[in-house]
């Protein structure tokens, strides 16, 4: 295999000699290391499409993280292995040990967490190649190939860059593969997403709550679903109180949490789906939906994809976008 660089990468003189003569037909087996939330992890899609038409003939397996269940591809793969986590901290690190190494030889590994715990699932399992994306240099001694991982590039073409380094022709835009059929619903609605996983990652509910009722009057014949989160602290009541507090609107609802393949359809059937930087909005994106992102934080350009019709609300000091800036992000989405 020829690696495909002159900057950007790095690769081991021993690894560019010992692999200069396999061709990707004879790798067997590959893992994927990705222990992450719902967001990150859906981005793993594109990823996992590309690898098994690069590598044909491999099986994929698909080490998680016990306490980041949700969402995990594991229709994909051919098998999941899954490292204990931080709700089961109980366990002794013997265990921990043990667990790791189930992980078993393949002839790559692709580790794309890079974390105290993915080191050692590195070190303890043997591979023909480790592959990485190291936030700091020294990481590499850990690995025989590397991507220097940038934080203005969308997260899924930073993985699909580790691809492109064996020669891999990917498809752009990247495709998830989510073969799931959309919601019929009897009117057209747009989804609201108002939480995140942290709370620099939310725009002000007092925001949402305006511009929910302003889209709602203008957009009067859809209607303006507002999607609850799974944890306790999503809840919308509030933000709900904040909407009815002049009334009720007939053309506002909630929509409780679903379950993915239920989220998937949901999400499918919209019109556009506005929200923070959260796992529903790459939930969207990789179903091919219209999306506004709602930003303030460092970063936007990893979780924003230059392609398809995905705008991001943003200002470049990093202040709270207004109602009228993402209000006039989504008249803008509705007219393409």
């Amino acid at each position: 295999m020829k690696f495909w660089f002159t900057r950007g990468a790095w690769v081991s003189k021993k690894t560019q000699e010992k692999y200069k003569d396999i061709r990707p037909e004879e790798i067997k087996s590959i893992a994927i290391i990705r222990h992450a939330a719902l967001g990150d992890m859906i981005l793993t899609r594109a990823f996992i499409v590309e690898a098994r038409k690069f590598f044909p003939n491999a099986s994929i397996t698909l080490s998680i993280v016990s306490n980041y269940r949700y969402g995990i591809p594991d229709d994909m793969v051919d098998r999941v292995h899954v490292a204990i986590g931080s709700d089961q901290r109980h366990i002794p690190k013997r265990e921990q040990i043990r667990t790791a190494k189930e992980l078993g030889y393949h002839d790559i590994i692709f580790d794309m967490t890079v974390s105290s715990r993915s080191l050692l699932i590195c070190m303890v399992n043997k591979a023909g190649i480790k592959v990485s994306y190291p936030y700091r240099s020294w990481q590499r001694i850990f690995y025989d190939i590397c991507i220097f991982r940038s934080d203005l590039q969308f997260e899924a073409e930073t993985l699909l860059d580790m691809l492109r380094l064996f020669g891999a022709n990917v498809t752009t835009p990247p495709q998830s593969n989510i073969s799931i059929p959309a919601l019929k619903k009897e009117q057209p609605y747009f989804v609201y997403f108002t939480t995140a996983s942290i709370a620099n990652k939310c725009w002000p509910v007092e925001h949402f709550s305006l511009l929910i009722k302003k889209l709602s009057a203008q957009y009067p014949d859809y209607k303006h679903i507002i999607l609850e989160g799974l944890a306790d602290w999503e809840s919308v009541s509030g933000l709900m109180n904040l909407i009815t507090s002049e009334g009720e609107i007939k053309n506002i609802e909630i929509q409780k949490a679903m379950p993915l393949e239920d989220t998937f359809a949901f999400l499918k059937g919209a019109t556009v789906v506005v929200g923070n930087d959260t796992g529903i909005r790459n939930l969207a994106i990789c179903c091919e939906v219209p999306t506004v992102g709602i930003f303030s934080s460092a970063v936007l350009y990893r979780y924003w994809p230059r392609y398809g019709n995905h705008d991001v609300v943003y200002h470049a000091d990093g202040s709270v976008p207004s109602v009228d800036d993402v209000q006039e992000a989504v008249n803008k989405m509705i007219k393409l």
